[in-house]
């Protein structure tokens, strides 16, 4: 391979490690509210965009420094997560409300909040990072910015957490048991609403972090939230619910496809293949690459 095509692998190879890892959080924060609630929360995509616009109005409005404004507002965005599950997705299940209307509040409940984002910071592009623009790190002639690697280290350090939690402490084992049989899971004194509120708090957590990692790389838009939930989605269907590998799998393929599209067509195509590939994997293995069903757990 000559030294042109060998430092366009490169460039490629890195530019789908620092996106697979951003669609990893994203799948994570997705697949932890649908393995529990069996229902796809459209709103989360709103908790992405407000904590990237959250760190926005901490950094250039109030002057915080970087890390204080990205801890307040992953903070404030978990809040958000959390009063919605309180005061309308709660309501819901007592209710007894089927799955499709959940659906339907999600969705309206994104497009409340996202046309509040609008409002108030408008609908222009901005930017996290408006320092100098640096030529980043060269590896192997190729090159990396700084936020790219710290993008990649901190959903590296995040998802084997994650893995840790889920496998390897109490709390996992409880998620594991309220998400197979709720009812059950109470005769054994685990608490079904408490065990959701800490499921909503993370995932909410996860997805701020995402929206913050992707903005402080690219821009702000009120609609990004959204876009980047999708990614979510697709890499959960087609990595299987409730594993592990199955998103990293996932997450890899989607960074994959989108990046080789991007260079050899266009960055029009990204989506596209996107859902091709959804669309593949729901007709040709719709469990995904973990290829089987969730597994009862013993509490």
């Amino acid at each position: 391979m000559d030294t042109p095509k060998l430092l366009v692998v490169m460039q490629l190879i890195l530019n789908i490690l620092h996106n697979h890892m951003i669609i990893v959080l994203l799948a994570l924060s997705i697949s932890m509210n649908y393995y529990l609630l069996k229902n796809f929360n459209i709103a989360q995509a709103v908790v992405i965009t407000f904590g990237a616009y959250l760190s926005y109005l901490l950094l250039y409005s109030f002057h915080q420094p970087l890390y204080i404004a990205i801890i307040i507002a992953i903070i404030l965005s978990v809040s958000i997560g959390l009063l919605s599950e309180l005061f309308i997705f709660k309501q819901m299940r007592n209710r007894k409300l089927p799955s499709f209307a959940f659906l339907v509040a999600s969705i309206g409940l994104y497009t409340i909040l996202q046309n509040c984002i609008s409002l108030y910071f408008g609908d222009d592009t901005k930017s996290l990072n408006i320092g100098e623009i640096a030529v980043g790190h060269q590896i192997f002639g190729a090159y990396i910015t700084t936020v790219q690697i710290f993008t990649i280290a901190v959903s590296a350090f995040v998802f084997i957490g994650m893995y840790l939690l889920y496998n390897y402490t109490t709390l996992g084992k409880q998620i594991r048991a309220v998400s197979e049989n709720a009812e059950f899971a109470t005769i054994y004194g685990i608490s079904s609403n408490k065990i959701i509120l800490i499921v909503t708090a993370v995932s909410s957590a996860l997805a701020a972090i995402a929206g913050i990692l992707y903005a402080y790389d690219t821009n702000l838009t009120p609609t990004m939230g959204f876009n980047l939930l999708l990614y979510g989605i697709v890499a959960m269907i087609i990595g299987g619910v409730g594993s592990f590998r199955g998103l990293l799998l996932g997450s890899l393929l989607l960074a994959s496809a989108q990046n080789l599209v991007a260079y050899y067509l266009d960055t029009k195509w990204m989506d596209a293949a996107t859902y091709i590939i959804l669309i593949a994997f729901l007709l040709w293995k719709p469990l995904g690459f973990s290829g089987k069903k969730l597994k009862k757990v013993e509490i």
